[in-house]
C-alpha cells in the first residue's frame, strides 16, 4: 500500500517519492475489510436468530422490552454503547489536548446521577410499567403535556441519528475508495434489517459486540501510546508542564467555559436528562425484570462510561505527550483539534496491519449502537404516542401492532439515510440537531421533575413551563451562536508549543498531512467550533449580550428551572393540585412523606384508575 502522488497536496516543493511509495497509508488491506465486514456479518446473524429462531418477537412487550426478563449484562453494556458515539471517541481527546482535564469531572457528575436516578425517579417509572416514558406525562398532566414532549423527542432524535451515521461513513469512504452513497445505504439497511427483524433483544447484543469492539480500538490506541510517549509517568509530566491538569478550577464564575462548578453542576443536569428521563434508557431499565436488577445494571453502566470516558480523555493527554513540543495545530499538519485523534492513530499505530480497519470499525459501532437503540426507542415512542390513539381497539392485535413498530423502524431508518445525504449539503442540519438538543433537553427534564417532586404542579403549570423554557433556551442558543460565529464569543486554548519542530522537516509535514488526509475529514461532520487561527476583523467586534456568555453546561440547567420556575406560580395562580389526592405512583419516592400516612394503602393502580378517568388538572 502506497501513497497515491495525486493525495499531496498544498505543497510545491521537491517530495522524494521513494520515500512516498514506502509510507503508511490509511487505505484498507485484507485484514481491516475483514474486521469490518466480521462485525457486520455478526450483527446480522444475532438480528437473524432473535427474529427467525430463538425468542421470536411475536408481542409488543417482546420487541420492545425483551418480555421484561432480559439480563443485567447486556442490558448495562447496551446502555454504555449507545451513549458513546462518535462525539466521545473524536471529540473527548481534542477537549483533553485543546482545553484540558477539567471536563474529566463528569465522571463525578455520571457517579452522583447514577445514584439520584436509582432512588428519585426509576422507582416511578418501575411502579408504572410504561412503555413510553412519555405516557407518565399523560398520567401525571393530560395528553397535550404527552404530544408536546413526544414530538420533541422524535424530531431531534430524527435530526440527530444522520449526524452520528455520517461521520463514520465518512472515514470509511475516506480509508476504503467505496463512495459513501455506497456505503451508507448497505451498513444503515443492516442496522435496520437486525434492528427490525430482533426487536430490542437484537438491538442489545449487538451493542455489547459493538460496545467490546469500539473499546477494544481505543484500548490498543492507548496501549501504542503509552509505549509511543515512553510511560505513564512521562505522559503526566508532560502534560503537567503544558498546564493541561487541572480538575479543581473553583472559579464561580458562570460564564467561564470549563470550571470544577459548571463540569459538575452542568454535566450532572446533562447526564438526568439521559439517564433519568430518556425513553431509550428506562426503555432498557423496564426490560429487566424487578427494580433491583435494574439498580445493578445501572450501576455497570455507571462503571463502564465513566471508563470510557476516562479511556478517551487518556487518549488525549497522551496526545499533548505526543505532540508537547510540536503542535500539529500550529504547523497546519491539521486544521481543527478535533481531527486530533485519527492524525495521532496514523502517526503511532499505521505500521500494524489491520488497526485502521479496528479504528474505522470502532467509530462505526458507536454509530451504529446509537442508529439501533434509536430506532428501536422510536417505534415503541411513535406507536404509543402517536398511533395507538388512531387505531381501534379491536384493531389492536399483538401481530398488527408488531407489524406496525417493524414498518415505523423501516420508515423511521431509510427517512434518517436520506437525511445523511443532505447532510453533505445542508451544513445547517448538523446545526440543527445539536441546537434541537440544547433547547429541548433541559424542557425535557423540567417537565418530568416537575410533576414527580412537585405535587402541587398542574397541566396549566406544566404546560406554560415548558414553553417558556423552550423560548428562552432558544434565544440562548441561537444568540451564543451568532456570538461564536462572528467572534464576539471565543475560547482561548491551553498553551502550544513548536520548539521541538525543527527535526520535523517539511516533506515529513507533507507525508504526514496526505496520510491522515484519508482521515481527517470524517470529523468535519462535528465540527461547530472555529477553525484553530481564523482571521481576526480588522472592526471592532460589538460584545455580546452577557447571557450570551454563559457556559454552555449550564443551558440544561437554565431549561430545567425555567419549567418550575414558571410551572410552578401558574398552577398557584390556576388552582394548584392538593398533595393528599395525588396518587403516590406518580410522584417519587423522596417525597412521599408529604403524603397522608393513613391513606397510602387506600390507593388503587393508578394505570387503571387514570385509564378509566380524565386526568387531573
Amino acid at each position: 500500500m502506497a501513497f497515491k502522488n495525486e493525495d499531496i497536496v498544498d505543497y510545491e516543493g521537491p517530495v522524494d517519492n521513494s520515500t512516498v511509495v514506502n509510507a503508511a497509508t490509511l487505505l484498507f488491506g485484507w485484514l481491516d475489510y475483514s474486521m469490518f465486514c466480521s462485525m457486520l456479518l455478526i450483527s446480522t446473524i444475532i438480528g437473524l436468530y432473535f427474529g427467525c429462531f430463538g425468542s421470536r418477537q411475536r408481542t409488543k412487550d417482546e420487541y420492545l422490552l425483551g418480555n421484561r426478563n432480559m439480563s443485567i449484562f447486556p442490558i448495562a453494556m447496551s446502555l454504555t454503547a449507545s451513549h458513546i458515539s462518535g462525539t466521545t471517541l473524536l471529540g473527548a481527546p481534542s477537549e483533553m489536548y485543546t482545553f484540558g482535564t477539567q471536563y474529566w469531572l463528569m465522571c463525578l457528575s455520571a457517579c452522583i446521577v447514577c445514584a439520584v436516578v436509582a432512588v428519585a425517579y426509576m422507582p416511578v417509572f418501575y411502579k408504572l410499567q410504561l412503555t413510553s416514558t412519555y405516557e407518565y406525562l399523560q398520567l401525571r398532566f393530560n395528553s397535550a403535556v404527552r404530544m408536546v414532549a413526544s414530538f420533541m423527542f422524535t424530531l431531534y432524535q430524527v435530526l440527530h441519528t444522520p449526524v452520528v451515521l455520517y461521520v463514520p461513513a465518512l472515514a470509511f469512504s475516506q480509508v476504503s475508495g467505496v463512495d459513501l452513497h455506497m456505503i451508507t445505504p448497505v451498513v444503515c439497511a443492516i442496522c435496520i434489517f437486525y434492528t427490525t427483524l430482533g426487536g430490542l433483544k437484537a438491538v442489545v447484543w449487538t451493542d455489547t459486540l459493538q460496545q467490546i469492539i469500539m473499546m477494544g480500538s481505543s484500548v490498543v490506541v492507548v496501549i501504542l501510546g503509552i509505549i509511543a510517549v515512553g510511560g505513564l509517568d512521562v505522559m503526566w509530566q508532560r502534560n503537567l508542564e503544558g498546564d493541561r491538569i487541572e480538575f479543581f478550577n473553583m472559579d464561580p464564575n458562570p460564564f467561564v467555559r470549563n470550571t470544577f462548578w459548571t463540569v459538575t453542576i452542568g454535566m450532572t443536569f446533562t447526564w438526568l436528562t439521559h439517564c433519568g428521563v430518556n425513553q431509550g434508557m428506562m426503555q432498557r431499565f423496564l426490560a429487566l425484570p424487578n427494580l433491583s436488577h435494574a439498580r445493578w445494571a445501572l450501576l455497570i453502566f455507571c462503571v463502564g462510561i465513566c471508563w470510557c470516558k476516562s479511556v478517551s480523555c487518556l487518549t488525549g493527554l497522551l496526545i499533548h505527550a505526543q505532540y508537547h513540543d510540536c503542535d500539529p495545530l500550529t504547523t497546519k499538519t491539521i486544521n481543527r483539534a478535533d481531527q486530533l485523534l485519527p492524525y495521532y492513530v496514523m502517526d503511532v499505530a499505521s505500521h500494524i496491519p489491520g488497526l485502521p480497519g479496528l479504528f474505522v470499525a470502532g467509530v462505526f459501532c458507536a454509530a451504529l449502537s446509537s442508529m439501533s437503540t434509536g430506532l428501536n426507542t422510536l417505534s415503541g415512542t411513535i406507536y404509543e404516542d402517536f398511533l395507538s390513539r388512531w387505531i381501534p381497539t379491536d384493531k389492536k392485535s399483538e401481530a398488527c401492532v408488531n407489524v406496525i413498530m417493524k414498518l415505523t423502524v423501516c420508515i423511521v431508518g431509510f427517512i434518517c439515510i436520506f437525511l445523511v445525504f443532505m447532510i453533505e449539503r445542508m451544513g445547517n442540519v448538523i446545526q440543527a440537531s445539536v441546537t434541537l438538543s440544547g433547547i429541548t433537553n433541559g424542557a425535557m427534564l423540567g417537565l418530568f421533575s416537575l410533576g414527580m417532586f412537585f405535587p402541587w404542579a398542574n397541566t396549566k403549570g406544566a404546560l406554560v413551563g415548558g414553553m417558556s423554557s423552550l423560548l428562552v433556551v432558544g434565544w440562548l442558543v441561537i444568540g451564543t451562536q451568532k456570538s461564536i460565529s462572528r467572534g464576539a464569543i471565543k475560547f482561548p486554548y491551553k498553551p502550544m508549543s513548536t520548539e521541538g519542530c525543527k527535526d520535523f522537516n517539511t516533506t515529513d509535514s507533507v507525508l504526514y498531512s496526505a496520510a491522515t488526509t484519508t482521515m481527517v475529514n470524517l470529523t468535519e461532520a462535528l465540527s461547530l467550533s472555529m477553525p484553530i487561527n481564523s482571521v481576526e476583523n480588522d472592526l471592532e467586534i460589538e460584545e455580546p449580550f452577557v447571557l450570551f456568555r454563559l457556559s454552555y453546561l449550564y443551558l440544561i440547567v437554565v431549561g430545567c428551572f425555567t419549567v418550575i420556575v414558571v410551572g410552578l406560580p401558574v398552577s398557584f395562580l390556576t388552582g394548584a393540585n392538593d398533595p393528599s389526592k395525588m396518587h403516590p405512583d406518580l410522584l417519587s419516592p423522596v417525597i412521599h412523606w408529604m403524603l397522608p400516612k393513613d391513606k397510602k394503602d387506600q390507593y388503587e393502580p393508578v394505570k387503571p384508575v387514570l385509564d378509566s378517568a380524565k386526568p387531573e388538572r
